[in-house]
């Protein structure tokens, strides 16, 4: 069964704040699920779960679109709109150019579906949208616009700056591609703590709602995502395994990444653009004109058939309507879902190999697997079909299909942002693309080429590795490139690009080696140290030359270089490496280390014992390290340059400025408009003209009438300055009336709680009466002159009430106020001090201490003056006056003693709190 959109929401707002832990210093974090035709954005703050961030439409999702018109910038759905019209100034579907050269098959085929946009060749070799004369955008600067869209949304919604964000991307996205996307987010001014592959996104939200179900013995389950313009399927194993992260072992659960199979060019996209040629024949065929010709009629077409492929879906047969196609002709055009199915007839294969590349690439593992639907396209029912004859059982809906990607990003999140601590969920993703390191060596006066596997296919990353070359004395180089790729498809294997990745030239070598040479010093080669990071991008960390010199302690006088360049290698390498071989330290399990710890004592203690019985000095072996000059040539897309991002960046603030200043002046002309309706309105209605003369009255009419001819002739033409300043002249008018109107409504209420307030006053001061030391000597809390104050206060603060609201009921509503809100506030506040001092002092009174009895006294007195006491205690004023210290007491006794937590503090919590 589908998960509803409404009851995934409420699942996610029940359980995710069980898995997250925020701290009130956390920044807001945000996820960016960007597809082909869809932009979804997730974001998780402090207070507030992770959840889906609504566009200005207050929709969960956004097209991927961004168009320019009449120098207006628009994204999503106007944007959309935009593009049906003007389809050149609309651009859409860019993960197609992301990171790719122009020469690409996939930017040859873009150019082929929609033929109204110039593309041509930028200096750097990629492809460049030509918007006019003046202005060019690249795939980067495009995606860059989105992505600051998406923050925007953001912080529109949420109130709070956004800096970092993860980003879903293609599992298949190669080493360009993926560093090309890392540029559009940082030219949209976000920091990317990750680049996620979609599948495994999806794989982490399916699995932190069943972390119970995850333990010791391991499940599988087989994702299936078909969006717009790719598919993909991934096999994911979840058990729990054991890790030393935090110096102490510890059980979690795992998320591990086996298989993948995919398909770029399979998704929904090519079946609306089967559906679109569809109609366009069915028109020509009705004697309709030359409709290629024309980018608007195509692009309605286009609108149409996406249109009418989500109807299919769920319906056998549907029409086809498009009013006004071309030249004023409308179209209308049965399409039965038989017919749609029978032009897609050779995708439905690709499906169910998808699936069949992902088990396989698994070697086997996750037999019987339950296949999970996920993306938008996965919904036609021949792909149900498909999916369901190759793995042979239902295929299941039990995630949003939307949405997954969406909140497993943002839970990742907030797993790598600083501020949260979620719930562990081990996260080991596997390398689609193979890579290895080819180098040339010379045997027997012949360069041969060495290749060594780095990477190998499905291994696990984020991941670290060495590779050593110790045949090497003088400066050489070797070159970074995919592996073999026979577990790709052929047809795939042309959307890769060039296999060859960097070139790495070292210097300093041989100058290395002869800086540490001797008897003692045996050479261990040279190390070249890479990282496969959480976003999937290899890295070359650095290279160094590393010996070991044997010495005696007594001859150990290691130079401050070695030692220096010693301790910083730890920070890159383990200590054991086999030479000219790709090396991975594995995690060591608690088990072996405990051996190895025995092991290692063991030998220690027989070293000593060989040592005492020897007499001699111990040999000791120092490592020495030296750092290696490295310059790396990019051999596939080069990145922007410094100079070209700053100028990519600068293209993109002044559109920002420009989007800005047209928010000011819209915001200024409909503050303006708004404020010169709500004047004319108000100036008609009774209670504000009787709080204006009729000469005000009629120069505001007619101000507002004079303001709004204008907006309707020529100020919307108008700079924003002029609609500010027109705004300024009719408040300056109006705001009189306006006060006193507002004057003349709130003050009954005023005068109202000033009264409430004189008469708790005067009760108050008849019972602090009674608390005087000529009333009740052994209860003297206030003096006489503290009485006398407050009496005086209370008095003057009546009279001046029934004074001052006399002589305002005398003036007309027009004339000056007399009796003003604020004033009256002034004076409750004056005498709420004055009472409020007498409380305070009330509450910290205690009783003085009894006098200690004289020795002469009869045991008839001392037994009536224990009876006095007692009456006294009972008095209900001194239990008001004990009731009120007494918590105080209490609480301050809790302060330092207490170990409970607040929230299981007994009844009297909310009294003590009170005080």
């Amino acid at each position: 069964m589908a998960l509803n959109i409404k009851m995934y929401g409420a699942l996610c707002a029940v359980l995710l704040p069980l898995l997250l832990v925020q701290r009130s210093d956390a920044a807001a974090v945000i996820s960016i699920d960007l597809g082909s035709e869809w932009m979804k954005i997730g974001i998780v703050s402090p207070g507030v779960p992770m959840e889906i961030v609504l566009n200005k439409e207050s929709k969960r999702k956004t097209p991927a679109v961004v168009a320019f018109r009449d120098n207006v910038r628009t994204f999503g759905e106007d944007a959309v709109t935009v593009g049906v019209r003007f389809p050149k100034n609309s651009y859409k579907y860019l993960l197609d150019l992301l990171g790719k050269p122009y020469d690409h098959p996939m930017v040859q085929t873009y150019r082929e579906k929609y033929p109204y946009y110039e593309i041509v060749s930028s200096p750097r070799g990629t492809p460049e949208f030509v918007h006019d004369e003046k202005t060019r955008f690249s795939p980067e600067e495009l995606v860059a616009q989105l992505f600051a869209k998406a923050k925007d949304f953001a912080e529109i919604s949420h109130g709070q700056p956004i800096t970092e964000c993860v980003i879903t991307v293609p599992g298949f996205f190669n080493q360009a591609e993926r560093r090309a996307l890392k540029e559009a987010a940082a030219l949209a001014g976000l920091n990317v703590l990750q680049l996620i592959n979609d599948y495994t996104a999806i794989a982490i939200n399916y699995g932190i709602f069943r972390r119970k179900e995850i333990n010791e013995t391991a499940w599988h389950a087989l994702f299936f995502d078909m969006g717009a313009a790719s598919t993909k399927a991934a096999l994911v194993e979840y058990k729990t395994v054991k890790i030393k992260e935090r110096g102490y072992v510890e059980t979690v659960p795992q998320l591990q990444v086996l298989g993948v199979g995919f398909d770029r060019t399979l998704g929904g996209h090519e079946m609306t653009l089967r559906l679109r040629e569809h109609l366009i024949k069915a028109w020509q065929k009705n004697g309709g004109g030359d409709v290629r010709a024309s980018p608007r009629a195509m692009e309605k077409l286009l609108r149409e058939a996406e249109r009418l492929k989500v109807v299919l879906s769920a319906n056998t047969e549907h029409y086809a309507q498009i009013e006004s196609l071309l030249d004023d002709k409308d179209f209308k055009q049965l399409v039965t879902r038989a017919e749609f199915e029978e032009l897609c007839a050779d995708l439905w294969p690709r499906v169910s190999g998808v699936v069949q590349r992902a088990v396989s690439a698994a070697g086997g593992a996750g037999a019987g697997a339950k296949l999970i639907l996920a993306g938008g396209a996965a919904r036609a029912p021949a792909v149900h079909a498909a999916l369901k004859e190759a793995v042979g059982h239902e295929p299941a809906r039990s995630i949003n299909a939307d949405e997954a990607a969406t909140m497993g990003a943002v839970y990742r999140a907030a797993s790598q942002a600083t501020g949260y601590k979620v719930a562990p969920l081990n996260v080991r993703d596997a390398v689609l693309l193979p890579i290895q390191v080819t180098f040339t060596r010379n045997v027997d006066g012949n360069d041969k080429l060495i290749k060594r596997t780095l990477f190998g296919p499905m291994n696990p990353y984020p991941q670290k590795k060495v590779i050593t070359f110790n045949k090497h004395t003088d400066d050489f180089s070797f070159n970074v490139n995919y592996a073999e790729l026979d577990h790709i498809p052929s047809n795939e294997l042309v959307y890769i690009g060039s296999p060859n990745l960097t070139q790495v030239v070292l210097t300093g070598v041989g100058a290395a080696l002869a800086k540490h040479t001797g008897e003692n010093i045996e050479h261990k080669g040279i190390k070249a140290h890479f990282v496969m990071d959480d976003s999937g991008i290899l890295n070359l960390v650095n290279v160094e030359f590393v010996a070991e010199k044997t010495v005696t302690e007594d001859d150990d006088k290691d130079s401050t270089f070695s030692k220096i360049g010693s301790t910083i290698s730890k920070l890159f390498s383990s200590d054991s490496e086999t030479p000219e071989k790709a090396e991975e330290k594995p995690e060591e399990k608690p088990q072996e280390a405990e051996k190895n710890d025995t092991a290692k004592a063991n030998e220690t203690t027989t070293e000593k014992q060989n040592a005492t019985e020897t007499e001699k000095p111990k040999p000791k072996i120092v490592v020495l390290k030296q750092p290696i000059t490295t310059d790396q040539e990019i051999l596939t897309l080069q990145p922007l340059s410094p100079d070209q991002f700053k100028a990519s960046k600068a293209k993109i603030n002044e559109l920002n400025a420009i989007d800005r200043k047209r928010v000011e002046r819209e915001t200024a002309l409909n503050n303006l408009e708004a404020f010169v309706v709500d004047a004319q309105m108000k100036m008609d209605m009774e209670e504000f003209a009787e709080c204006g003369t009729q000469e005000q009255i009629d120069e505001i009419r007619k101000l507002c009438s004079e303001t709004s001819d204008w907006l309707y002739e020529d100020g919307y033409e108008a700079a924003t300055e002029l609609f500010e300043e027109k705004l300024a002249q009719l408040k300056e008018k109006t705001n009189p009336i306006f006060y006193k109107n507002w004057e003349h409504r709130e003050r009954p209420d005023a005068v109202a709680a000033m009264k409430n307030m004189l008469n708790s006053s005067q009760e108050f001061l008849k019972m602090a009466k009674n608390f005087t030391k000529e009333s009740n000597a052994e209860k003297d809390i206030f003096t006489d002159v503290e009485i006398g104050v407050l009496e005086k206060k209370i008095t003057e603060t009546e009279a001046w009430l029934t004074k001052s609201v006399a002589e305002q009921e005398a003036l007309k509503k027009n004339e000056d106020i007399k009796l003003t809100v604020d004033s009256i506030r002034e004076k409750m506040a004056n005498l709420d001090r004055e009472v409020k001092y007498l409380l305070n002092k009330m509450k910290i009174w205690r009783p003085k201490k009894p006098i200690k009895k004289e020795e002469n006294k009869t045991e008839e007195t001392v037994g009536e003056e224990k009876e006095k006491v007692e009456t006294q205690e009972e008095t209900p004023e001194q239990n008001e006056a004990n009731v009120e210290a007494e918590p105080e007491a209490v609480e301050s006794g809790d302060a330092t003693t207490t170990t409970e937590p607040p929230l299981q503090l007994g009844d009297g919590q909310d009294e003590h709190s009170e005080l």
